[in-house]
């Protein structure tokens, strides 16, 4: 499908959904987000729904501004997806021992490694700019400084929530390894620290929505805010890295006799801003839930618990500031899913899928998102599909 404009207080709604199936606390956030004084253009991804702040699913192009809430608190939240020379053929009938095999490389949930991972030692990591990272910490906001040990640890960590590690199947039977995650407890602490110093600005507080704070360029505040964004989003590309290079190693050791190989990897942030250039304006783009789609630029775009996913391949419409759906997105809360499902719905949902079946991830059942069949169907002005992946091994924090 193409586009839906809803008429917005300084620039037009660009919708890739249909406006009457979003929730009605989403819209308002849209139209409080259309109203901000120093924006200049927003789209909507297929997958739009209510989240904490700024919506889920919404692409923001603001000049000289930038709203911390618009990307979340998992900055650089993102994907990472590798194809295999393993074929459907190559796995045993029992997954079992691959998924424990990964959840005792990964940490998941609050988990962390016992000592740091040694970069030297994982498997294809290209350590080109890690060291860099490491010696920028000293520069991150003060309220963070003591974390470093930890930040250390969870590098190549899974956390929890929506995150996840899959071994999937495509239509051609090849096995690709995938795996959702971000900047873990260190951004998540940048992005409240820094959404609570804007909320307290002066040209904040007349905003409808105070939860849309801004920094504004040539601050002493977007200044230190830019600086912690670049950081968090780029541990949290390490963090998937080195994540990716346990997995491997599981898979390279599980299947030895087959001699894996990988083809090369693609990662994409969803939660992250960038410095982009529309109608010859020098704009910071905020994606909150959805992922750069660049022409030729390739994606992931994941769909619910042990659902189907799909490699995708930009076409570079700049009416959605070259942007795409970051997966199927969720339907109901976590709390309602919680209500309305039981673990025995979530084993009904997840069969032919190894994986955990009980109450504790219950709020990530399929049947709590959008259909990502659907969801890819009202994109296809957005990006072209390479594969269709079906996960055969998820592990959960």
């Amino acid at each position: 499908m193409s586009y839906v404009e809803v008429p917005g207080a300084r620039v037009p709604i660009r919708m890739w959904a249909d406006p009457a199936s979003v929730e009605g606390s989403a819209m308002r956030q849209l139209q409080n987000t259309a109203g901000l004084p120093w924006i200049k253009g927003l789209a909507v991804m297929p997958d739009v729904h209510y989240g904490k702040g700024a919506t889920v699913g919404s692409v923001i192009a603001m000049k000289d501004a930038v709203c911390p809430a618009a990307v979340g608190v998992d900055i650089g939240c993102g994907m990472s997806a590798v194809k295999t020379s393993l074929t459907a053929n190559d796995l045993p009938g029992d997954l079992s021992k691959l998924r424990s095999r990964i959840e005792q490389a990964i940490p998941v949930g609050a988990g962390m490694h016992r000592e740091p991972v040694d970069p030297a030692r994982l498997y294809g990591f290209s350590e080109a700019g890690y060291g860099d990272l490491w010696e920028r910490f000293d520069y991150l906001a003060d309220e963070v400084k003591f974390r470093r040990d930890r930040a250390l640890r969870q590098t190549g960590t899974l956390g929890s929530g929506n995150h996840f590690v899959e071994v999937s199947i495509d239509s051609s039977g090849a096995v690709w390894l995938m795996l959702h995650s971000g900047s873990r407890g260190i951004g998540n602490e940048l992005a409240a620290h820094h959404i609570g110093v804007a909320r307290g600005l002066s040209h904040n507080q007349n905003l409808v929505d105070r939860d849309l704070a801004v920094f504004l360029a040539a601050t002493p505040e977007m200044d230190a805010y830019r600086s912690d964004l670049f950081w968090a989003q780029e541990y949290a590309k390490y963090n998937r890295a080195a994540m990716m290079s346990l997995l491997k190693e599981v898979v390279r050791k599980e299947f030895r006799k087959a001699k894996v190989s990988f083809e090369q990897e693609i990662s994409c942030h969803h939660n992250y801003v960038a410095e982009e250039r529309y109608d010859g304006m020098d704009l910071l783009v905020t994606r909150k839930g959805a992922i750069r789609a660049g022409s030729g630029e390739y994606g992931i775009i994941p769909g619910s618990m042990g659902t189907g996913s799909y490699i995708v391949k930009g076409l570079g419409n700049e009416k959605a500031f070259n942007s795409a759906s970051h997966g199927a997105g969720r339907k109901m809360s976590r709390t309602a899913a919680k209500k309305r499902f039981t673990a025995r719905d979530l084993a009904e949902q997840t069969q032919g899928v190894e994986c955990r079946k009980d109450s504790g991830v219950v709020d990530e059942i399929p049947g709590a998102y959008k259909s990502i069949e659907q969801v890819i169907d009202q994109q296809t002005d957005l990006v072209q599909v390479v594969a269709k992946l079906k996960a055969v091994v998820c592990v959960k924090g």
